[in-house]
């Protein structure tokens, strides 16, 4: 790939400074694959030239985890170690900072026990849950990216010669995160401009819900009083920015959990628990989802509805105009981070606490009171097309159009 050194370097500058904007002192984790070693070492000494007090490294392996999932007991693979409970919380005080590069197998556990599944899913909620909270209160500065793999990369590109398809991907995850510009950096300042811009016409509305319309979907989504939407960009308790997603092209924001009610239909595969998902039909009633379908991966969708209390609810309610690049480059990429940022979509679980006038102050409890769905979970799927309409409905009943054929109207 030409220039792919010089490019891999812009990416990981773009992920220090933009992604998580380091300072000097901050404690850093970064989880990655061992595939990735190459970014791994670009990131690490970036961090360090910018003033790292230390990069702790959390190593991932597609072909060990199947391994291990595969052939643990389940009751072993749902438990979590003391000393691993004590190292995260240890470090959630320590408030680090985090970058999760993803590049998993999106079929990585396709064939293997669903309850199994459910277990691991279970440890690594367990595990993660407090620094998902202090996250989702952005108490600490966080982003999420993406690295290309070979068995993610033949999932995406399977039309192409096996030796073109990581290549492939790398063009597609440079192209989405701006890597390809003069300046990367002040593109993502231009671009999180926009973004911002919709947000505050959202946020100046305060709808009292929303309504969305599309083939197979017919569905109102309540907001809560005083709800706050929101771009990637983020501010963490020290007042620094940061870039929680990237690529991005989506605005969020907190439902009430309380109130959805209505049948939405995925327009994209979802990528869960190693295994991919297709065809999912979801019926709500009083904020409930009270039946669950699927093409493929019905089990697995079924074992994530089950999880908790907050899993039959909803936690994120997000806009992107079916125009946006990612949308328009015609590549599925069976990876959350993308395509949830090619199409409007809803997330099962977890509400983010900065969504909420004074949100971050709450208690759980608090939030709880005020509709935020306080999950384990938070998982994310895709319902827009260029089909889809959707009206916000203000505290009067009137209707007022927001999206109309899957574009800002």
């Amino acid at each position: 790939m030409e220039n792919f050194q010089k490019n891999l370097e812009k990416y990981a500058n773009l992920i220090v400074k933009t992604g998580v904007n380091i300072q000097k002192g901050d404690l850093i984790q970064l989880d990655i694959s061992v595939n990735q070693a190459p970014l791994a070492r670009l990131i690490v000494k970036k961090a360090y030239e910018l003033g790292a007090k230390e990069v702790i490294i959390r190593w991932n392996d597609d072909v060990i985890l199947k391994a291990q999932v595969e052939s643990m007991d389940i009751e072993d693979l749902r438990a979590v170690p003391q000393y691993k409970m004590d190292e995260m919380d240890q470090l959630v005080d320590q408030r680090m900072t985090r970058i999760s590069v993803v590049s998993q197998d999106p079929g990585v556990f396709a064939g293997v026990d669903t309850d199994k599944i459910a277990a691991y899913q279970d440890y690594d909620r367990k595990l993660l849950f407090g620094l998902r909270q202090v996250a989702a209160a952005n108490k600490i500065s966080w982003t999420v990216v993406a690295a290309s793999e070979a068995g993610w990369a033949k999932k995406v590109f399977p039309d192409l010669p096996e030796d073109q398809q990581v290549d492939a991907l790398w063009d597609a995850i440079f192209k989405a995160t701006k890597v390809y510009e003069d300046d990367p950096i002040a593109a993502w300042v231009a671009h999180e401009k926009l973004l911002r811009e919709k947000a505050d016409m959202m946020n100046k509305e305060q709808f009292k819900a929303l309504h969305y319309t599309a083939p197979g979907t017919d569905m109102t989504v309540g907001l809560p009083e005083g709800h706050l939407w929101d771009s990637a960009r983020s501010i963490n308790e020290k007042g620094f920015e940061f870039m929680a997603n990237m690529p991005t092209e989506e605005i969020f924001t907190a439902p009430d959990a309380r109130v959805a009610d209505g049948v939405v239909s995925s327009t994209k595969p979802l990528a869960y628990a190693g295994q991919v998902i297709t065809g999912i039909k979801l019926t709500f009633k009083d904020g409930e989802i009270v039946d669950v379908k699927a093409d493929q991966g019905e089990e697995v969708l079924k074992n994530l509805v089950k999880m908790d209390e907050g899993s039959k609810h909803l936690g994120e309610v997000a806009l992107v105009p079916d125009p946006s690049p990612i949308s328009q480059s015609g590549i599925t990429f069976f990876s959350t981070l993308f395509d949830e940022n090619a199409s409007n979509h809803l997330a099962i679980g977890n509400a983010y606490a900065f969504n909420l006038q004074g949100g971050v102050d709450m208690t759980e409890e608090e939030l709880d009171a005020k509709g935020l769905n306080r999950s384990k979970n938070h998982v994310d799927f895709m319902i827009g097309s260029d089909k889809m309409d959707v009206d916000g409905i203000r505290h009067d009943g009137t209707k007022v159009p927001i999206f109309r054929n899957g574009n800002w109207a």
